[in-house]
């Protein structure tokens, strides 16, 4: 029976080791994650900072987004113009085309809660193909029943 005993030969010369003890490595990198997941929430918030005046003008900011208002008897405002479902892809046409730089304004849809979903659904459909795709639900903050 053959054993691997450290031999005789070379008193005092070891044979390199040939295997890494993985362990430390582990438990520092658990470490380093755990670092990481914590202070990675903290780098997104802001400082508050209360900045310097200058004499820069403003830049200049997206435009306005349109306002379209659906009220509790199904009429149909863009703006603040009541429109007909007849004139309405019209409207959408020429406000997508006065889009500032090719890219068309965007939209805030406010539909009265009583209203049937098939007719908001109608005007959204309306706007996604006068290619209005910016569209924002405007909703009620607050106000529970």
């Amino acid at each position: 029976m053959a054993m691997n005993l450290p031999s005789s030969r070379g008193k005092g010369r070891r044979a390199p080791m040939a295997d890494i003890n993985v362990t430390p490595l582990v438990d520092v990198m658990l470490v380093l994650l755990i670092i990481f997941m914590v202070t990675a929430p903290l780098l997104t918030a802001g400082v508050p900072v209360n900045l310097p005046d200058s004499r820069a003008k403003p830049l200049d900011q997206e435009q306005e987004p349109v306002s379209v208002a659906i009220d509790d008897a199904g009429r149909l405002f863009v703006g603040e113009e009541e429109v007909t479902d007849e004139t309405l892809p019209d409207m959408l046409a020429q406000i997508a085309a006065s889009g500032e730089d090719g890219q068309p304004p965007q939209v805030l849809l406010r539909a009265d809660r009583g209203l049937d979903y098939g007719r908001v659904m109608r005007v959204m459909g309306e706007l996604n193909r006068a290619g209005l795709n910016r569209v924002a639900l405007v909703t009620g903050v607050g106000e529970g029943e």
